[in-house]
């Protein structure tokens, strides 16, 4: 008989498949401090929570029998993932539950935008009989920009053709052919500002998408455009968007999320008479509430039973003379896999990885897991991918996984390599470990180099002619961005070349534009590696 305590609010209908089973006891016991749970987990196999339970590693320590910690929704930033690892608890979550009602609640906030509704609403019941102010317009024949064609913009964009629109879909993994499949037109974000009559985004925050709506593309955005966000605050700068609607560049705009969440009372969008507001009630449906606590429920069995399971948000558990040998080139290889996507231009087809040396001997799928993770991150999110769902993130946006194995070395012990074929172009980078020197970046596309994966990098491609490093250097030195290594690579004297830049900071966009625009540069971009 497997125990399982639940200690947040869930509906009986959600744990129904652990009320019924025959090999489950169950106990709900919610509002508990964490010297109450202390005190009692020692006696359960599993622990069901929502949000407000914080579980620690020092619950966890007490958990001796703990083999499985669930999360009735998304975010598990409230369990300590390490602490769980560590002790070889799974953790798990419901990534799908809340997909229909997001979408649902999007085309809410978008057909109140489009007709008015809270507005009228107001003068209505305030005795007030207005429908000359209220004038609205239809959504058939109108050209909507999804930001983000993942499972919640999928659905929506389906929705939308149900309408008479037409999409225009962008998201970096979005291929010509999943975009047709959908039917779809795919399209980039510069796209999608020009032409759509109506926005909304569905992509995690990260810092790529934050802002990535601002004034630059409210300079240029189609005027009479209308906004809405049910994803995340902070993908659209909230400021640049009242200052586009008072300059009667954009229509009005409809927010279930904010950059701060509650919103401060004088908040520009909470009396702003084109601004539509909730308080962040996208998964907030009974039908989504029961959903994830369904499907948590039914892989909290298949786990306790020892039956195959999906939706784990922590590493799986890998034999010890396997991790001995691999776990020194987890970071290295979800640095190289953040370096390469970062690197690329055009959505994600292919990511390549390729083991020389002693690691052709292992089975290295735990370390593919980490570079998969890193090249999904920057554009998912680091609080949305890991090493445990990467492969299945990958597979759900339809981007193909190639291992290739070889003995020979190269040179070094053991080599990690990616490339990225996309719709675009191929990049490739390689790294390995360096006895006295750690992780170490050793090729960039066909340059060798040596460069410490770490900070903020500059990676420019060139012209190899006189001079350009100087201009380089001074560029970035009249703005106040101070050169740390430096590192250049070259097949041929005067022909194509990289420099790689460790800086000291980020580097605002603005100067890295003015660097891409000296002469006998091709490209200038900035990567993190943290």
């Amino acid at each position: 008989m497997f125990k399982v305590l639940v200690s947040d609010p869930i509906s009986d209908l959600g744990i129904s498949l652990l009320v019924e089973a025959s090999d489950i006891s169950i106990d709900k016991k919610t509002g508990l401090s964490e010297d109450e749970l202390v005190a009692i987990i020692g006696e359960y196999d599993a622990l069901l929570v929502r949000s407000q339970t914080r579980v620690t590693d020092r619950i966890m320590t007490a958990g001796k029998q703990l083999k499985v910690i669930g999360r009735a929704g998304v975010g598990v930033d409230n369990i300590d993932l390490e602490a769980a690892t560590k002790r070889g608890i799974v953790v798990i979550n419901a990534p799908d539950g809340n997909t229909i009602t997001t979408c649902e609640h999007t085309f809410a906030m978008m057909m109140a935008l489009a007709r008015h509704i809270p507005q009228a609403y107001l003068k209505t019941v305030g005795g007030e009989w207005d429908r000359k102010s209220f004038v609205g317009v239809e959504l058939r024949n109108k050209v909507l920009g999804v930001l983000g064609m993942g499972r919640i913009g999928s659905e929506v964009a389906a929705r939308a053709k149900a309408f008479g629109m037409t999409v225009l879909g962008y998201d970096p993994f979005l291929t010509e052919e999943r975009a047709e499949k959908l039917g779809v037109r795919l399209a980039s974000v510069d796209d999608v500002v020009r032409e759509a009559d109506f926005i909304t985004v569905h992509t995690p925050l990260t810092p790529e998408t934050r802002h990535m709506i601002g004034k630059e593309q409210f300079c240029r955005i189609k005027k009479g455009v209308r906004i809405v966000n049910c994803a995340r605050g902070g993908i659209i700068d909230e400021q640049a968007l009242v200052e586009a609607i008072d300059a009667g560049i954009v229509a009005g705009a409809a927010f279930d999320v904010f950059e701060e969440e509650p919103p401060k009372p004088d908040h520009p969008f909470l009396k702003h008479p084109k601004i539509i507001v909730t308080p962040h009630l996208g998964a907030s449906t009974v039908e989504a509430q029961e959903n994830v606590a369904i499907d948590v429920s039914e892989q909290l069995l298949h786990i306790l039973r020892g039956e195959p399971y999906k939706n784990a948000v922590n590493m799986p558990p890998v034999p010890a003379d396997v991790l001995s040998k691999l776990e020194p080139y987890f970071t290295l290889g979800r640095k190289l896999g953040s370096f390469a996507a970062q690197s690329a231009e055009g959505a994600v087809k292919e990511i390549v990885v390729g083991y020389s040396g002693e690691l052709a001997d292992v089975d290295t799928q735990p370390l593919t897991r980490y570079v998969v993770q890193g090249v999904l991150s920057h554009h998912l999110g680091s609080d949305q991918v890991n090493a445990v769902n990467a492969m299945h993130l990958a597979k759900t946006r339809g981007v193909n996984i190639v291992v290739n194995k070889s003995q020979a070395s190269k040179g070094f012990t053991n080599l990690v390599s990616v490339t990225l074929r996309t719709g675009k172009e191929e990049r490739t980078v390689a790294g390995a470990l360096l006895n006295g020197f750690g992780e170490r970046i050793t090729q960039i596309d066909q340059y060798p180099v040596d460069v410490s994966p770490e900070g903020h990098i500059l990676l420019i491609s060139h012209h190899d002619k006189p001079g350009i490093i100087g201009r380089v250097g001074t560029c970035l030195g009249s703005n106040d961005v101070n050169i740390a290594t430096m590192q250049v690579g070259r097949k041929l004297a005067g022909g194509a070349a990289i420099m790689v830049l460790g800086v000291d900071k980020a580097v605002p966009k603005e100067v890295l534009s003015q660097v891409a625009a000296l002469t006998d540069l091709v490209s200038a971009k900035e990567i993190q590696l943290v």
